[in-house]
């Protein structure tokens, strides 16, 4: 008998232990755009708001699209969806998404007019990539272009767009801290996406993992995850020596790499959500460096 409340399914519904993981690109930018010494609170805030909704939003269509599709079914190894599961109806989680982006549209009205054209070219593409990660003629996820698209939005767009709505200029530094915050997100899905190979198989869902395989995912999974340690090490042999720092989170990405490969099915449920505190931590590590150094 299911004893969850409905408070409790819309809170599922929005997948709270990989929020934080959305956040800690911004930071990078507000970060960055710090060094420049043109830290404007407001769009720095305002970008935290937007870069939330948007998160929520993006699980919200992921739970519903996904159950429509059939993806989701009682086969399902991951933690529990309120629309295939019944907890809550479909079209009430659709019209939840739906608010979830006016509200992030709302919050980034300012950004938009502040930022200028590229701000408003940026807001079209992540509403774009909202509705086409799960959805529409062309779902990422479907097409092996998740962890690809998980690197793009939360890695360049996400930090890069952050430090121009607060200095209206783009930053090379916010450039290179985008690529290994985008390499520890795509990491997130990755994990996800290893959990569920036969159940998306027998779906019909192509995902990278699905079409990589088992092992093969699970070597890119560690090259993802090691391989943003390599920005921090490079910038802290040549200019600065506080993305040292930044190793105070190694310990947490071997945990990560070393249970991946010695779990499996469910179990991987708790490998996803350390990855997601990894990459938070890596970027809040990250962002001291940068404003100390």
């Amino acid at each position: 008998m299911n004893t969850i409340s409905e408070k409790e399914a819309w809170i599922l519904a929005t997948r709270p232990k990989t929020l934080p993981a959305a956040l800690g690109p911004v930071i990078l930018g507000i970060a960055a755009a710090y060094g420049m010494e043109k830290c404007h609170f407001i769009s720095g805030l305002l970008a935290l708001t937007t870069a939330l909704l948007l998160q929520i939003a993006v699980n919200l269509a992921n739970d519903y699209f996904d159950a429509k599709a059939g993806h989701d079914n009682e086969n399902r190894l991951g933690p529990l969806r309120v629309t295939q599961s019944g907890l809550i109806d479909g079209k009430k989680v659709l019209a939840a998404m739906v608010l979830c982006m006016v509200l992030a549209l709302f919050s980034g009205l300012y950004l938009i007019f502040r930022g200028g054209t590229p701000a408003f070219f940026i807001a079209v593409f992540s509403f774009i990539g909202v509705l086409g990660y799960s959805a529409g003629p062309f779902p990422m996820t479907e097409k092996g272009l998740g962890e690809a698209a998980a690197f793009l939005f939360f890695g360049p767009v996400a930090v890069c767009g952050t430090t121009w709505v607060m200095a209206l200029e783009f930053s090379a530094q916010a450039f290179v801290a985008s690529l290994p915050a985008g390499l520890l997100i795509a990491a997130i899905l990755s994990v996800n996406n290893i959990r569920d190979i036969d159940s998306d198989a027998a779906t019909g869902k192509r995902t990278l993992a699905v079409r990589m395989g088992a092992i093969p995912s699970r070597y890119f999974f560690t090259a993802l995850v090691t391989g943003a340690y390599v920005f921090p090490l490079v910038l802290a042999l040549k200019t600065n020596t506080w993305m040292l720092l930044v190793f105070l989170s190694f310990p947490k990405a071997i945990f990560v790499i070393q249970s991946l490969w010695h779990m499996d099915g469910r179990l991987l449920n708790e490998v996803l959500a350390d990855t997601a505190k990894l990459s938070f931590f890596f970027c809040l590590l990250y962002a001291t460096a940068m404003v100390a150094g």
